[in-house]
């Protein structure tokens, strides 16, 4: 079985068409097994019911923003070493070097390709299949 069939992602994103083009990018690039929260606290929901294998979060979200659910995940012991991935429409300096402090795996600027969602991707898991 395919990388791409195994891995099981979550969405999460405060903007409902964000979070539409995203899965339709993660579709294109051969994923199936897509969850989608519409804010951190949903996401954290979420992985405490049925966790993720990679969770690609928007960075600026009302209630619980990219960087704070990061250090959620992080803190939790099942799910802590979750691949995570944020997106951001300004890759602040700041935000990333805080992320790289919290464990963040990658980042992709807003808006994005497919190719380019899949690049970012492949720099945490390898070839995708």
């Amino acid at each position: 079985m395919s990388l791409l069939a195994q891995l099981k992602i979550l969405v999460v994103d405060d903007t409902t068409t964000s979070r539409l083009l995203l899965r339709d990018a993660l579709e294109t690039i051969g994923f199936r097994n897509i969850s989608v929260a519409a804010n951190g606290e949903e996401a954290m929901k979420m992985m405490t019911t049925s966790p993720c294998h990679f969770i690609i979060s928007d960075m600026n979200m009302p209630k619980m923003d990219g960087l704070q659910l990061l250090k959620a995940v992080r803190t939790h012991k099942v799910f802590a070493r979750t691949p995570f991935m944020i997106l951001t429409g300004n890759a602040d300096r700041n935000v990333l070097e805080e992320g790289r402090k919290l464990g963040l795996n990658n980042y992709l600027n807003k808006p994005f390709t497919p190719e380019d969602l899949k690049k970012a991707l492949e720099a945490v898991v390898g070839r995708l299949q």
